[in-house]
């Protein structure tokens, strides 16, 4: 363990103390949201993304660790277990390493050489391989035997020289050296090779740009394996590795491994008579045994980089969507828009409570545009709509041209539109989740109502849905389910804890991403809500059931309660640092905390080493006068909001070097997708997105901004949008300045909420919207 620790400590560049003590508290079941916020003496104020990557780390380790200690244990029950043996399995820090050492004493089906071995034949593979003078025919005619008792039968020389080339061709084959020294050529020399499987080519269209494509294997960016691997198993590519670029050119060229395999066992052709015979062997052990074992484990590093990329911006786009910025508590219209089946209309009040829902037809085939008009306005005026939420799916542009005609035709209502992703709301409405909250209403409604709640407020409404069907990944139905998972859930956790959960307003699977609460333990909050009323105080929580001291350690400071008992219930103060807080009171002779809440002058009186213990330093001090200043803080940015270009609502409508806006759905690693509005988001490619060269389209975008966008190519064949943020293709004047429209703090929103009620300026909901659609 103490190794692990050193070794976790070099790769994060922390000291091997700061490890060891966050290892310790995970061990003891603490979350990574506690120990970033509230441990931070105890770590070296290790933030949360160090956190999760020693978190990810110490599970490898550790697994490699058990592996290490099976295979020993294996090896020595073999009585095959030497020193040297035992000193290379305990230096090898790679699990693929460890399985080379491994290879020769693993245990295996009868294979060839095996029952080689079992006719008497390793004599003979080892004599020609040591002394290639010897004549391979005459030496196998010393090992002719008919059936013996082992029914064991070497009828020919022919039999006898194959079975020593199988021994010969296991052994090379299984060589720990030389297995590295061929993969760490082939990782700084190999290509991968693409091509088409003939007769694919108009089935595999939209695989073309890889139906001839070698690239290197160090070089391949994660989306283009992702995208060769899915090629290759929707039988459409073929995939070849090639030990270097000169085969690919000329494939008579001689394989760089054959010759390194005859080297590192000292073989070469000086005409002796066993010379011809081992160059065979060597041959046959590159081509049967190592170059698909090597192609293999190739292909599979670099899957699993491209995975551990994607996964990576998948976990970005993730965070940037969950913590965009809520429309806050308003009575909101949520419009499901469709054709045939007519538009699923909702209204929710300003907690998400459903009010009214009904359907209206004002598209083709039924085109009731004027009593559908009639019917919103009923709604709205009854229940004083203040915003509509409308989905981005089908019809949704015509939607979007109903509700600009409801706004001009009642102007009293003075009400706000917005378009948001539809991503995931399917999945929510037919989720058991729906059903136990509304099983009277149809799936239809429920997927409306989760579009009006997720502008309301993103991260309650999206944490229902199971982070994979958000979309707002790359490939991700080809990366390690499990893995993808694990990271999503990390990321929910983060975003949940670093916001705050209203403990009388929040849902079931809301609670349940608190620090410390399982799923029981949250549906035992709900029913203690229902059946008590409010709670009033974070003490409460130990009235739930099977909430522990050590649960309620974790959770307690992630719950906020507005109006209760203690001011300090709705900040981020925990409450074992309650005490600290009525020192400070005390010290600077208040007469409660309201007096010290959001007082920057008396707050600037005072010094956080006057208030440190044994338990708590510096850093948590500083942490509660932030906390004290700004109670409650949402780290969330400003509600905004995308124009969309009006008359472009189709792929049709597109002009080479048009302007448009646009709002960032998705983040690759080679460019940005933008929603323009037309049903089919654009790509603006990495090489456009800057007019300074940028490594990573993380570094100008996010999702969620909202930016300035050309178009400059439309495929209406294959629905692709090529777009650039660096101005028009053909040279004008347009001003291409385009920093994309950040957000301000959600505190300095408050400030200028009537400001900005005037004059609106933009949509949360459009960080949500159309998240990478099926290209």
């Amino acid at each position: 363990m103490l190794q692990i620790n050193q070794q976790i400590a070099q790769e994060l560049n922390v000291r091997p103390q700061q490890v060891e003590a966050a290892v310790k508290l995970l061990d003891e079941g603490s979350t990574v949201p506690f120990i970033a916020r509230y441990r931070k003496e105890v770590t070296g104020a290790l933030d949360d993304t160090q956190l999760r990557d020693l978190e990810q780390r110490l599970g490898y380790l550790r697994e490699l660790e058990e592996r290490r200690s099976a295979i020993l244990k294996s090896i020595e029950e073999q009585e095959k277990l030497t020193s040297e043996l035992e000193k290379a399995i305990k230096a090898a820090d790679t699990k693929s390493e460890l399985e080379d050492l491994y290879l020769p004493y693993k245990p295996k089906r009868r294979t060839k050489a095996q029952i080689a071995r079992e006719a008497g034949l390793e004599p003979l593979a080892h004599d020609l391989w040591q002394n290639p003078t010897l004549d391979p025919e005459k030496e196998a005619e010393k090992y002719l035997k008919e059936s013996d008792e082992k029914d064991q039968t070497v009828a020919t020389t022919k039999d006898a020289l194959d079975g020593a080339r199988q021994i010969l061709m296991e052994d090379f084959a299984e060589n720990a050296d030389l297995l590295k020294q061929l993969r760490d050529y082939l990782w700084e020399n190999a290509y991968i090779q693409a091509k088409v499987i003939e007769g694919k080519e108009k089935e595999g269209i939209k695989f073309s740009d890889y139906f001839d494509h070698n690239e290197a294997f160090n070089a391949i960016p994660s989306h283009r394996i992702l995208a060769l691997l899915r090629g290759r198993n929707e039988n459409i590519l073929s995939l070849q590795m090639m030990s270097n670029q000169a085969l690919i050119k000329d494939e008579d060229s001689a394989d760089p491994c054959v010759g390194m395999i005859a080297q590192h066992f000292n073989i070469h052709d000086q005409g002796r008579p066993a010379d011809k015979w081992l160059q065979q062997v060597v041959l046959w052990t590159w081509k049967i045994k190592l170059h698909l074992y090597m192609e293999t484990e190739l292909l599979t590093k670099v899957r699993e980089q491209g995975e551990a990329e994607a996964i990576r911006i998948f976990a970005k786009n993730l965070n940037d969507l969950l913590m965009a910025a809520p429309a806050g508590a308003k009575t909101t219209m949520g419009l499901d828009p469709g054709l045939r089946t007519g538009v699923k209309a909702v209204i929710v009040d300003d907690t998400g409570k459903l009010l009214a829902h009904s359907t209206i037809f004002p598209h083709a085939p039924q085109k009731q545009w004027d009593q559908s008009l009639r019917k919103l306005e009923t709604m709205c005026e009854m229940h004083k709509v203040e915003l509509i939420s409308i989905g981005n799916g089908t019809a949704s542009r015509e939607t979007d041209k109903l509700v600009a005609e409801l706004m001009k035709n009642a102007p009293q209502l003075k009400m706000q539109k917005i378009m948001v992703s539809e991503a995931g709301a399917s999945v929510y409405s037919a989720s058991e989740l729906a059903a136990k909250e509304f099983p009277e209403l149809d799936v239809s409604y429920r997927g409306a109502v989760s579009i009006a709640r997720r502008l309301q407020d993103p991260l309650a409404e999206l944490v229902k849905i199971e982070p994979k069907s958000i979309g707002v990944g790359q490939y991700q139905h080809d990366v390690s389910q499990s893995q993808l998972a694990k990271s999503l859930d990390g990321v929910v956790e983060d975003c949940v804890n670093a916001v705050g959960v209203d403990l009388n307003m929040a849902s079931v699977p809301l609670l349940t991403r608190v620090s410390g609460l399982s799923k029981t333990l949250a549906q035992n909050i709900y029913n203690w809500r229902n059946e008590n009323g409010r709670f009033n105080s974070r003490q409460q929580l130990l009235e739930v059931e099977r909430m522990g001291p050590k649960t309620f350690e974790q959770a307690a400071g992630f719950l906020r309660i507005n109006d209760g008992e203690n001011a300090l219930d709705c900040s981020g103060v925990h409450p074992e640092t309650y005490a600290i807080v009525e020192k400070i009171i005390n010290d600077l002779q208040l007469q409660d905390v309201h007096q010290l809440i959001g007082n920057d002058k008396h707050l600037k009186q005072v010094k956080a080493e006057n208030y440190t213990d044994d338990k708590f330093g510096e850093h948590t001090i500083n942490d509660i006068i932030k906390e004290l200043d700004k109670p409650g803080r949402d780290p969330r940015p400003e509600f905004r909001m995308v124009q969309y270009k009006e008359g472009v609502e189709t792929l049709k409508d597109l002009k080479q070097n048009m302007e448009l806006e646009g709002v960032v759905t998705n983040v690759t690693a080679f460019g940005a997708f933008v929603d323009i509005g037309v049903h089919q988001d654009g790509l603006v490619h990495l090489s456009v997105m800057a007019n300074k060269f940028i490594k990573d389209p993380s570094e100008v975008v996010k999702a969620g901004d909202i930016v300035r966008v050309w178009v400059t190519d439309v495929d209406l064949q294959r629905k692709r949008i090529s777009l650039s943020m660096t101005g028009p293709s053909d040279g004008s004047d347009a001003k291409p300045s385009n920093k994309p429209q950040r957000k301000q703090s959600h505190q300095a929103h408050k400030s200028g909420a009537k400001k900005s009620q005037k004059q609106p300026q933009g949509a949360f909901a459009d960080a949500l919207s159309a998240a990478l659609k099926k290209q």
